[in-house]
């Protein structure tokens, strides 16, 4: 079964999401390949992000060690100058990884890097993943890469810009490494299909399109989200209210059996 909307789908903007984002990937790498001349090879690597508990939370575990004497102690040992130490017991501090793909089109025959491509999710659309991410975006940009990002997220901070990003739902950013530093950027409603994109290659190699609409729906399908999306309750997206109604009136009409 196809998602009920003609382009994003707001519902998998939720729990569902990381195993969105994993398939989708992989789909959007095929689609790349397809098109690759045969000097370039599209391969998918990963990065973890440490997400670390809250400020206050740390504050309250983060470790100690503490000086304790008895009166006798105190007594006995205050012309020597000598204290017992004694441990406190204190729970580790676990920091959660959050594991996420993305992909590198690299030229043959050394293997160079010429582009990555990101899907943004929440981890690094939010704090603390956010500044790890915009680090590693900036290593990118200082380097002779072109950098691709789709955002189909309407949650979360948009990537930084000395210019307020046109208006719409999801955006498709193109920082090509010849056009240091301007920005292409595409962008459209949630309401609107997906576009044909293009990912960039080196000179004298044109663009690659590809069909994000394509990519979109065989991921859907691959990961059977009709199953698990509970269209049955409110949209866990942060939609504007004339979004919502007509998110809302969408999935009446396509998924839920009117009683």
């Amino acid at each position: 079964m196809a998602s009920p909307f003609p382009g994003m789908d707001p519902y998998l903007e939720g729990p569902e999401w990381p195993d969105f984002h994993s398939t989708f990937i992989h789909c959007w790498r095929e689609a790349i390949a397809d098109g690759l001349p045969d000097d370039y090879v599209a391969r998918i690597d990963e990065r973890v992000y440490l997400i670390e508990p809250d400020p206050e939370v740390r504050k309250l575990i983060k470790p100690d060690i503490a000086i304790a004497r008895t009166e006798r102690d105190a007594e006995t040992r205050s012309s020597a100058g000598v204290a017992t130490l004694e441990p406190v017991t204190l729970p580790l501090e676990i920091v959660d990884g959050v594991t996420e793909v993305y992909i590198e089109i690299l030229k043959k025959p050394d293997l160079s890097l010429v582009a990555v491509l990101e899907l943004l999710s929440p981890a690094n659309k939010n704090d603390p993943g956010r500044t790890e991410y915009l680090s590693k975006r900036n290593a990118i940009l200082r380097q002779n890469v072109h950098l691709i990002e789709l955002d189909l997220l309407l949650g979360g901070r948009r990537v930084p810009s000395p210019r307020s990003l046109p208006s719409g739902d999801c955006y498709y950013l193109i920082a090509r490494a010849e056009q240091r530093f301007d920005c292409q950027v595409y962008h459209w409603k949630l309401s609107d299909t997906l576009p044909h994109l293009p990912v960039p290659l080196r000179p004298p190699h044109a663009d690659v399109m590809v069909d994000l609409a394509k990519v979109f729906a065989t991921a859907y399908e691959r990961g059977r989200f009709a199953r698990s999306l509970r269209y049955d309750r409110p949209c866990p997206a942060p939609l504007s209210e004339e979004q919502r109604a007509w998110a809302e009136q969408t999935v009446v009409k396509t998924v839920r059996t009117p009683e």
